[in-house]
């Protein structure tokens, strides 16, 4: 029983898997049929749209294919309207370049023709004038060169006469119109504007014991250095230069003064407005002592007695005044001295020469303060403190402003440009003295018809020969003005040049 029904449920189980192997294959083949036909669904679904998508691309792609080539269509037509329009214009401008071109050649077979009948008549006209040059030179027996070279000479000798008389002329009316003026102008620069010597004449150095110094000459906030410029009239130059201070002024007294000012405060050391203005006061005071003492020194040199206090004081201001780099005192005294030497050879009174000479630059002491020159202010003060009218006369004259009226003031001129115009008298060293002489002797040898040349009087006169065969009396004036005027171009010199010119003309024979 127990077996069978073993048996039996045993049988059950297969018969069950089997029966339940066959159901779930026969649904599952359901299921997979029933995929299947959703499948073929799915795909022919997808089929039909894609060939619904693929009309509506295809039309969409014609449709902008046709919109292109309209476009294109369009613009090639514009294109070819465009280029008819520029065809038709080049073809009117072609039109009207040909239309000038036939007037151009039209008008240039005018001009030819034109040309060539000027042509002609040139030619027409140079045979006439051939025939009337051959005839002239028939008539008057020269060819046309020497013709015209006749003519230009003629010209050039009456020019030349007439230039050379209007120059001499004009020479005579501006020697008696300008002379004086001219002398007083030039004088009064020179003197006074020595401008190549401007930086050696009004500058004075103070060496200082160490570089420290400045900043007490210079005190706090510049009090120091303000006062004594304030006190003495001149620019203190404070700058890298060791161990020195630059006193920059024009007046050569006050920068004396401050100069020995400037030395006492350093000595002493103690430097403050107070004492500046105490050193400045005794520095004023022995500048004044130092001023007289050497103005009686030149009395008592020169032998002068008689002279008022204030031109001795006057004279000692010259101590401090130069003239192109020369001691205006120092020349006074040598002026007065070679006036006594020539007044004694000619047995003129030697104490009243001297006394001119000595006295003849006075105006130089004060011309810085007044107005006028040196000749005119020197008068006034000679007027002043009652000297000699031969005096006076000789201050006035010895520049040449008015004429001379004695021997004494001639004398007083000649020792002035002696002392004045000798080699190293005035800032010119030998040197440039002899280089400046060459130069004007070589100024004069480069001039046709110059034979020699001959510095002299110092390099204040220039004497020249002539070859007569070369330059004509007429034309020894235009050469002396062309020499002269080459040499105000190229040289500086003080004081006027004179250029004399020689002419000699010798006849020679022997008698047999």
């Amino acid at each position: 029983m127990d077996s069978t029904s073993i048996l039996s449920a045993f049988l059950g189980v297969i018969l069950g898997v089997v029966i339940g192997f066959y159901y779930r294959k026969r649904i599952a083949e359901a299921k997979v049929g029933v995929a299947e036909e959703r499948a073929d669904k799915i795909i022919e679904e997808a089929k039909k749209n894609a060939e619904a998508k693929k009309k509506e691309v295809l039309l969409e792609a014609k449709e902008e294919s046709i919109r292109i080539k309209n476009d294109v269509e369009k613009e090639a037509r514009d294109r070819r309207n465009e280029l008819q329009r520029n065809e038709r214009r080049l073809f009117q401008k072609e039109e009207a370049l040909d239309r000038k071109a036939e007037a151009y050649e039209k008008k240039e077979e005018q001009m030819t023709k034109k040309m060539e009948e000027l042509d002609k008549q040139k030619e027409e006209i140079r045979l006439l004038h051939e025939k009337e040059l051959q005839e002239l030179e028939r008539i008057s027996g020269l060819t046309s060169e020497e013709a015209k070279n006749y003519i230009l000479a003629m010209v050039e000798n009456e020019v030349k006469h007439e230039a050379t008389l209007m120059i001499k002329d004009i020479e005579l009316k501006a020697k008696h119109e300008a002379d004086k003026r001219s002398r007083e102008i030039v004088a009064n620069a020179i003197q006074k504007c020595a401008v190549d010597h401007v930086a050696e004449t009004t500058v004075s150095v103070v060496q200082l014991p160490n570089d420290e110094m400045k900043g007490r000459i210079i005190g706090r906030e510049g009090r120091n250095i303000r006062a004594l410029e304030t006190l003495t009239g001149i620019d203190l130059i404070i700058d890298d230069t060791p161990e020195a201070v630059i006193l920059s002024g024009f007046d050569p007294i006050r920068r004396e003064i401050a100069r020995i000012a400037l030395e006492k405060l350093i000595v002493d050391g103690r430097v403050h407005p107070s004492r500046i203005e105490e050193m400045v006061e005794k520095a004023r005071k022995e500048v004044e002592v130092i001023i007289r003492d050497e103005g009686e020194a030149a009395t008592f040199e020169t032998g002068v007695n008689g002279l008022h206090p204030e031109l001795v004081r006057l004279l000692g201001k010259l101590k401090y005044r130069t003239s192109y780099g020369q001691n205006v005192l120092k020349h006074s005294v040598e002026v007065a001295h070679l006036t006594g030497l020539m007044a004694a050879e000619l047995g003129v009174d030697i104490n009243l020469a001297k006394r001119a000479g000595l006295l003849h630059d006075i105006g130089k002491s004060v011309d810085h303060e007044m107005e006028g020159s040196h000749v005119s202010i020197g008068v006034s003060l000679c007027k002043k403190y009652k000297e000699s009218a031969l005096v006076i006369n000789a201050v006035e004259a010895h520049h040449g402003d008015v004429e001379p009226q004695s021997i004494i003031a001639i004398l007083v001129q000649a020792a002035d440009a002696i002392s004045a115009a000798r080699p190293g008298a005035r800032r010119e060293t030998l040197e440039s003295y002899i280089k400046r002489l060459q130069m004007l002797e070589e100024i004069a040898d480069n001039f046709k018809g110059v034979e020699k040349s001959f510095a002299i009087q110092a390099g204040r006169e220039l004497r020249i020969i002539i070859v007569p065969d070369d330059v004509t009396d007429e034309g020894m004036t235009l050469l002396a003005r062309d020499i002269a005027k080459k040499i105000e171009e190229e040289l500086e010199y003080p004081g006027q040049i004179k250029v004399n010119l020689i002419r000699e003309t010798r006849a020679v024979d022997y008698a047999k």
